[in-house]
């Protein structure tokens, strides 16, 4: 594509009206991959909007809120399984993968979610679960009742019980065993997670086929590609050990192959809670497997950041992660629909997380993890929480966000594990949050507290200019119009302070540096900004212009500060 002598003025004018808070054009980055350049919003269904009042979110329910969506500024939703579940995991336990859970919707709705979403030039992709079924699919039933049946060697199982039956749980502190005794069977199988939710098995080359035909499936129902639930776990062969198995990594690279043949720019976005050298094994190395994995290494280390307000573990763990193949991006989070995993962080680390952020035992889940929103641990407080999110938006990579995060939701401790942080989207003052108009929803509202919805919802910030909906809609707009923070060169500058961040972005002709303050306290320091002579910051989110000397910037950054400029 040729460039007109005009672009550059017209981007300079595009960094202007964003410092005076006018709405950013985003910015033609020509020929580069979608999901480098998105924002990704995470939905489960049932908990979003109830259109019809059985007291269940649903797919049309879903469809009313696209507006709402498009106006926030997401480019790709995001859906939790949606298919025929019994429900007993929220619906990571799949009974049948072609289908739609009734309660839900139909294939009809289903259609014209997809057809609306793509009239507002929204991408969507969807959770898809393929290390297990649940116990009720009948690949498992027909299995339990048959040995000699096909679907029999669809799962992993073994006469007697392994040395290794009670290691490996998924869920430590909630089951016991991963080798479970089914009594019609006459055999012990194998669930990394639940006992209901029983591991498929990834070296039977007829499961490798149903894979690949579920993926081809529901991209030629719509879909624009795939969030990868526990790809570690597709890919591992429980019978070498349950603890630290082999695996078959490569099949993701047929995995690959399937979903291209069908759509070529279809997205596989892998949940892959894995340490820094083995991240190659899963994007490929030519990215020709995953190309979004979650920074679950970063984000560990992220908390212990916000906790400790020291950087320096942080830094580490973003030079660690640097290296990746050219297509391959990073998918980076505050909050998802899971704990916070802490696994990966030393015990007196863990500690010190778990003594700012779950100073309750209750609050603690498997032994590793914080089952809390984001809002809550903050104490709500308003400027470590825009610290937090215009740090999100100025990381390299791509943004996702859950449902509720950017108005600051709650969670419910009365719930049972994960379920605190999957309660109903709160949307107004109205009775039940205006998620529903039954009496009675599938899952309680948030009604009591600070967080309670008469306090928290969608309908109250929308009409506040300072409120965290609004902020998170700034920060998407703003990082549309800078395409160097996901597509470019990156760097961490030296600041001089342990409790500051600075990172500075190429792309192209374009630069710009993004600030961030994790300390509670005032911070004076020096930052070797590397910017040509001649050249100047130009603030673009919560700063003014400053003229660096010899490349230097003397800054004051007030508690939780967080900056971003333009060099220009």
């Amino acid at each position: 594509m040729k460039r007109s002598p005009l672009l550059l003025p017209l981007l300079s004018l595009l960094l202007i009206t964003a410092c005076r808070n006018k709405p950013v054009q985003p910015v033609q980055t020509d020929e580069v991959p979608w999901y480098k350049t998105s924002t990704i919003y995470n939905v489960d269904i049932d908990s979003y909007k109830d259109s019809d009042g059985d007291g269940v979110g649903d797919i049309q329910g879903l469809i009313q809120k696209l507006d709402y969506l498009k106006w926030l500024g997401v480019d790709v939703i995001w859906l939790s399984p949606f298919q025929p579940t019994p429900d007993k995991d929220d619906g990571y336990d799949v009974a049948d993968y072609y289908a739609i859970d009734e309660r839900l919707g139909d294939q009809n709705d289903f259609d014209q979610f997809i057809a609306e979403a793509k009239k507002r030039k929204i991408k969507v992709i969807m959770d898809l679960v393929l290390n297990h079924t649940s116990v009720s699919h009948p690949w498992f039933q027909q299995a339990i009742k048959d040995t000699t049946s096909r679907y029999f060697p669809y799962y992993v199982w073994s006469k007697e019980r392994p040395r290794d039956w009670n290691k490996g749980m998924g869920f430590p502190g909630v089951e016991k065993e991963t080798w479970t005794y089914d009594d019609q069977a006459k055999h012990y199988y194998f669930h990394r997670f639940y006992t209901f939710q029983p591991d498929l098995n990834i070296e039977n080359p007829d499961v490798q086929a149903e894979m690949k035909k579920v993926l081809r499936y529901w991209l030629k129902q719509g879909l624009d590609g795939y969030r990868l639930d526990a790809v570690p776990f597709i890919v591992d062969l429980p019978k070498t050990g349950a603890e630290d198995p082999k695996n078959k990594v490569e099949f993701l690279t047929e995995i690959r192959k399937a979903v291209k043949a069908i759509k070529p720019d279809a997205l596989l976005l892998g949940e892959a809670n894995v340490e820094p050298e083995k991240n190659i094994e899963y994007f490929g190395e030519k990215g020709e497997r995953l190309q979004m994995m979650f920074n679950f290494f970063g984000n560990q280390f992220l908390f212990y950041a916000f906790a400790s307000g020291d950087v320096k573990d942080f830094v580490k763990v973003l030079e660690d992660t640097k290296e990746k193949p050219g297509t391959a991006q990073w998918a980076y989070f505050l909050r998802n629909h899971d704990e916070i995993d802490l696994g990966r962080l030393s015990p007196k680390k863990q500690e010190l997380v778990f003594s700012k952020f779950a100073p309750d035992s209750g609050m603690i889940l498997y032994e590793r993890g914080i089952r809390r929103r984001l809002a809550p641990m903050f104490s709500n407080n308003k400027q470590q929480l825009e610290l937090a999110y215009s740090l999100l938006f100025s990381l390299p990579g791509t943004p996702v966000i859950r449902y509720g995060e950017e108005i600051g939701m709650g969670d419910d401790q009365q719930l049972k594990e994960r379920l605190a942080v999957r309660t109903p989207m709160q949307w107004s003052s109205s009775a039940q949050a205006g998620f529903s108009s039954a009496g009675k929803v599938f899952r309680n509202v948030i009604d009591t507290g600070v967080y309670s919805y008469k306090q928290v919802n969608v309908a109250l910030q929308e009409k506040s200019e300072g409120s965290l909906l609004n902020f998170t809609r700034k920060l998407i707009e703003l990082r549309k119009g800078h395409p160097e923070i996901s597509l470019g060169n990156w760097k961490v500058l030296n600041t001089g302070s342990r409790h500051v961040l600075a990172i500075k972005y190429t792309y192209r002709n374009r630069e710009m540096i993004a600030i961030h303050n994790f300390s509670p306290n005032a911070v004076e320091t020096s930052i070797n900004t590397e910017v040509e002579k001649g050249k100047s910051l130009e603030g673009i989110l919560n700063a003014t212009n400053v003229n660096p000397k010899n490349s230097k910037i003397n800054i004051r950054l007030d508690s939780y500060d967080h900056r971003w400029y333009a060099i220009k």
